[in-house]
């Protein structure tokens, strides 16, 4: 994603003809990038839950929709969904995992059946994560015309960063802008195929559909995201900062204290030697006059 600087050689530099091709120093700029570009990498796969972030989240409305075009039955389907995902919740607790991309597939699974239990229309099982889709497609989009992308805030106490970005980093800033607008964007493009679907088309049809949706756009986010993150600059450590901040405070305070030892052992060595000196000088005795007549 990135170009990388050629290494050069000096013109006017002795060689020898008979060593042959002089080895090409490594490229410091390079080996930087591809450091970053891992480090995006890996805080987006942290953030974003990775394989198995998608697996969880496709699951529970797979096997919905597979029950459901099998027997068109809304108990068993509904039921089905909601004991996988609760299945797949118990296996990060016993791994000791993550659990905010498990527990999000559970509370909306649950949503989902719920209302479709309320109404008695299984399309009614999808509507909750539509309308999910749809308002976090808005916030992405309203919170970058606010001037503070969401993309931002999700990712930034991932890098370490926090909002860092918002004052002292504006390339970052710039880039968070761009991932947060294809978010929005790609989101809101799904919203606009589903939602027509949900008035016309059958449960299978909309189910299905929201299956084939679920990781194609998601992966093209994420993309997008790493493409405008990998060029921008590395982002500001504020842990590290205040983790530096408070050593040189201990520091300083170290000084200080040692300073004030010092200074009272000082005072003390005085001290001690007028008392000393004073012990030291000869006692004078008083003049004695003369007797007084009278």
């Amino acid at each position: 994603m990135t170009s990388h600087d050629r290494p050069t050689t000096d013109a006017h530099a002795d060689t020898d003809p008979s060593a042959g091709p002089a080895p090409a120093s490594p490229d410091p700029g390079a080996d930087g990038a591809a450091d970053g570009r891992q480090v995006t990498e890996a805080a987006l796969f942290e953030a974003f839950g990775g394989v198995r972030g998608m697996v969880e989240t496709v699951a529970p409305g797979l096997l919905f929709v597979t029950i459901f075009t099998i027997n068109k039955d809304l108990h068993l389907s509904a039921i089905a969904a909601l004991a996988v995902s609760l299945v797949l919740a118990a296996a990060r607790l016993v791994r000791k995992d993550t659990l905010k991309h498990a527990f999000s597939g559970v509370f909306g699974v649950a949503f989902g059946v719920v209302f479709a239990m309320m109404t008695g229309n299984a399309k009614d099982f999808y509507l909750p994560g539509m309308l999910y889709t749809l308002g976090l497609a808005l916030a992405y989009m309203i919170t970058t015309l606010a001037g503070v992308p969401l993309i931002g805030l999700i990712l930034g106490p991932v890098f370490k960063e926090n909002l860092s970005w918002r004052t002292r980093n504006p390339g970052r800033k710039k880039a968070y802008a761009k991932a947060s607008w294809a978010w929005g964007l790609i989101l809101l493009a799904k919203c606009a195929i589903l939602f027509p679907l949900y008035w016309w088309a059958d449960t299978t049809q909309l189910g299905w559909v929201l299956i084939t949706l679920k990781i194609p756009p998601f992966l093209l986010a994420v993309y997008l995201t790493w493409v405008f993150l990998a060029k921008a600059p590395a982002p500001i450590d504020v842990f590290a900062e205040m983790e530096a901040k408070e050593r040189a405070e201990e520091e300083a305070e170290e000084r200080r204290r040692a300073e004030r030892e010092t200074l009272d052992r000082v005072a003390d060595d005085l001290g001690r030697d007028l008392v000393q000196e004073a012990a030291a000088e000869p006692q004078s005795d008083p003049p004695q006059g003369g007797r007084h007549r009278r």
